[in-house]
């Protein structure tokens, strides 16, 4: 069936005369003759069978049928734009991959790593999309997503990559490691919460042997960055997945009182479209990630800093699984 589209030369000439509201500069930016671009407009127009600009003699204004069509077209003719320059860019080679992530775990745990991934595919291009939720794949230009396992996720290929554990930090610079004996000691400094996760403190301390009525109190931050900033400013303890604070813990910023660690059931993953499986991009990448998500969880068994390793640790057969849903 043929597509009920406009061309794209008449759409851009569009975008550039609704953000200007003015033919004359839209002609410039263009390098179009003023009545080149009244033409498009005027042939756009007739094919929508809508007025887009308010003529007033020599001026024109943008009118709110005009302003509605101008807002939703624009970010998907800078999308084109940008999926044109970067095949021009790979010269055709299809070495992109467009890639979902969760904000403060792509910045902590895959980004410090990723140039082993450059290293062993540099013809392949990762491009970077926040998605903080799940969400359906069809309909949008992503390849794969790393993520948090939802029951949402459906029609997808799932590796899973490893669980997710907190433990408590604080700022050895703000606080006195020695004044606290006993984990106890945690519920008398301001807890510090992530938003969504209100019994963990509560969990962390049964684990830990001590029932204390203060679990529940304290500051609530949307994300664990914010509650990392919070512990590292001597704001309060925070309870933080570790591999999220190594810089951190390295640098002496923060510090563990207490090594008792609490699982979520949170559990990290790598999913994609079963459409994209068979994808050169990211079956290099679903194998790179499984090889680094097998060391990261041997290191962190053994005791051992989580440090990036030259080379992957290929792994020749993920475990792919259908899921009942999508995000």
């Amino acid at each position: 069936m043929k597509r009920k589209i406009p061309s794209t030369v008449a759409l851009s000439i569009f975008e550039a005369a609704a953000r200007h509201e003015n033919f004359a500069r839209a002609a410039d930016e263009l390098c179009l003759s003023e009545s080149a671009v009244s033409r498009q407009i005027a042939a756009l127009e007739t094919y929508l069978d809508a007025r887009l600009f308010t003529r007033v003699g020599r001026q024109v204004v943008l009118n709110d049928a005009g302003r509605y069509y101008a807002n939703r077209i624009a970010p998907h003719l800078e999308e084109i734009e940008l999926h044109t320059q970067t095949l021009m860019a790979n010269r055709g080679a299809g070495g992109i991959l467009e890639l979902a992530v969760i904000p403060t775990f792509s910045s902590r745990w895959l980004l410090p790593r990723l140039h082993e991934f450059r290293a062993l595919h540099p013809d392949i291009t990762l491009n970077f999309s926040e998605k903080p939720e799940p969400f359906l794949f069809r309909g949008t230009h992503l390849d794969a997503a790393l993520h948090f396992d939802h029951p949402a996720w459906t029609g997808v290929v799932k590796l899973d990559l490893f669980d997710e554990e907190v433990v408590p930090v604080l700022s050895p610079r703000h606080y006195s490691l020695d004044a606290l004996n006993d984990p106890a000691d945690l519920g008398r400094l301001t807890l510090l919460h992530k938003a969504g996760k209100n019994d963990v403190w509560r969990r962390w301390f049964e684990t830990a042997g001590v029932r204390d009525e203060r679990a529940l109190r304290g500051m609530r931050f949307e994300l664990y960055s914010m509650v990392i900033e919070a512990a590292c400013a001597g704001l309060g303890v925070g309870l933080v997945p570790r591999f999220y604070v190594e810089r951190e813990l390295k640098s002496g910023d923060l510090a563990i009182p207490f090594d008792i660690a609490v699982k979520h059931a949170k559990r990290y993953c790598l999913v994609y479209p079963e459409y994209k499986k068979e994808s050169p991009a990211v079956i290099a990448f679903r194998d790179w990630v499984a090889g680094l998500a097998r060391r990261f969880l041997r290191e962190h068994s053994a005791g051992l800093p989580s440090l990036p390793a030259p080379g992957a640790d290929a792994l020749s057969g993920p475990c792919d699984s259908s899921l009942r849903i999508s995000a």
